[in-house]
């Protein structure tokens, strides 16, 4: 219901924004690379083959039938090629000189042990093997990006409209962005990118929404949909999208082995733990509570808020110095409009949200004219004495205008409620705050039920 409300207010004559913008351009990097085209891939201890698409067939083959485990397979970053180098080092070496072995029901009788074989990074061996494979890997990306960025011989229609695009792909990608509100990112981001619009593409012919990808009767109703409930992007979620982003090709097995690396350290952790009873280590909890309150936290690194002008690209990490900016650089006194308005918190959300807007359709908000760059628009805002005069407030507070122009506006954060200001008129009573006092927990310990029990149960025996 409310991204319906979102647009109950777009008239047909006026430009809309039917998603979130976003000032600087996060991708997501997922770890979890999936390559599905190639040929089938064989098994390293027999003549088994399985479609690449089916590598979890595979898996469950090798452990079942050869009890070989193969560890952190998605940090892999070229699959068939490495079960083709161990099929080869198999036939030459008896798979216990690379692998580890586990024996299973170590305790129970002979015949219900089982062996397993471990294959992992930790030998050097495959440790060298997978930074190859990963070296490889990014060396084919970069150079197959490079060439689509190079490549002027691109040509494509939108998939949102009939306009042509012929030259370079950052043509189409730029259009979709502006003119539509898609965006997949920067082109300069992008790798197969041919392909990523295919994608994109076969799922609007089906019928089927690019964000929850939920199918629908027609394209009628798939468009109301998408425009209705602000799914005009791509689901972050699905896997299959990280193929199409080179950052996920820079960080795959770096990242995944830092992580091993971290979970070691924390299992050798819970391993000095091992031998202690659970009151022991509540009580070395309590008593670094007790005795650790001068801790010195003044190396803790906040991270900044990085709040952008209304007007101009200038960031600033504090709100006071966005609003000095402002008020200095372009005569702009967001303060000075709330007070004279007595704007609340939501009135201010939507006025920022109504400014931003407007700014970013190049339209000055005091008398509607429009301009074909922002930086027309901002001289004209200064020579006129456009910047402090807002149209009626029936204009701008309206509900659309509670839905962020740019999903990461720090400025909307920083806004404040007037009634719960000093300066305001209705100003509700200081209610003091008290800090815990936790002199007195270790004598509260010693004095629970539990402890009594545990004393009772410990003289009884």
């Amino acid at each position: 219901m409310a991204a319906e409300a979102h647009n109950t207010y777009l008239t047909g004559d006026q430009d809309c924004i039917l998603e979130p913008l976003c000032f600087p351009e996060h991708l997501s990097a997922n770890t979890s690379l999936s390559f599905n085209d190639g040929p089938p891939v064989t098994c390293v201890l027999c003549s088994d083959s399985f479609p690449s698409s089916e590598k979890d067939q595979l898996l469950k083959h090798v452990v079942l039938d050869h009890k070989l485990v193969i560890a952190d397979v998605k940090l892999i970053a070229d699959f068939p090629r490495y079960m083709l180098y161990w099929k080869k080092r198999f036939t030459e070496q008896p798979i216990t000189d690379f692998c580890s072995v586990i024996r299973t029901n170590s305790e129970g009788p002979e015949e219900q042990q089982e062996h397993y074989f471990l294959l992992c990074d930790v030998l050097p061996e495959d440790r060298i093997l997978r930074e190859q494979l990963q070296q490889r890997r990014l060396e084919e990306v970069l150079d197959k990006q490079q060439k689509e960025r190079d490549d002027t011989t691109f040509h494509r229609t939108c998939m949102f409209c009939n306009d042509e695009f012929t030259g370079n792909r950052s043509l189409l990608l730029n259009h979709m962005a502006k003119e539509h509100s898609f965006s997949i990112g920067l082109p300069d981001n992008i790798v197969y990118c041919t392909e990523f619009l295919d994608t994109l593409e076969w799922k609007l012919e089906n019928m089927q929404c690019l964000y929850c990808e939920k199918t629908f009767r027609d394209k009628t109703t798939l468009k109301d949909h998408m425009r209705k409930k602000q799914h005009r992007r791509i689901n972050a979620r699905n896997n299959v999208y990280d193929r199409y982003y080179i950052i996920n090709y820079l960080a795959s097995y770096d990242i995944g082995f830092k992580f091993v690396c971290w979970f070691v350290e924390i299992f050798v952790l819970v391993l000095q733990e091992l031998g202690k009873t659970w009151e022991e280590v509540q009580s070395e909890d309590d008593r670094d509570l007790l005795e650790d309150e001068d801790d010195d936290w003044s190396d803790w690194q906040a991270h900044p808020v990085c709040a952008v002008c209304l007007f101009c690209e200038q960031q600033a990490d504090t709100m006071e110095k966005i609003y000095t900016h402002m008020k200095e650089t372009h005569e702009f006194d967001l303060h000075k409009l709330k007070t004279d308005l007595n704007l609340k918190f939501y009135q201010q959300v939507k006025l920022v949200n109504y400014i931003r807007r407007e700014l970013h359709q190049c339209r000055c908000y005091g008398c509607q004219e429009k301009f074909g760059r922002k930086e027309e628009l901002v001289q004209h805002l200064v020579n006129t004495g456009h910047m402090m005069q807002l149209p009626e407030v029936s204009h701008w507070d309206q509900p659309q205008y509670y839905f962020p122009t740019y999903e990461n506006d720090a400025l909307l954060t920083g806004l404040s409620d007037s009634e719960s200001e000093s300066e305001g008129p209705n100003r509700s009573s200081e209610v003091p705050v008290i800090a815990e006092d936790i002199s007195n927990l270790k004598l509260l310990k010693q004095t629970s039920v539990l402890n009594k029990l545990l004393k009772d149960r410990g003289s009884s025996s």
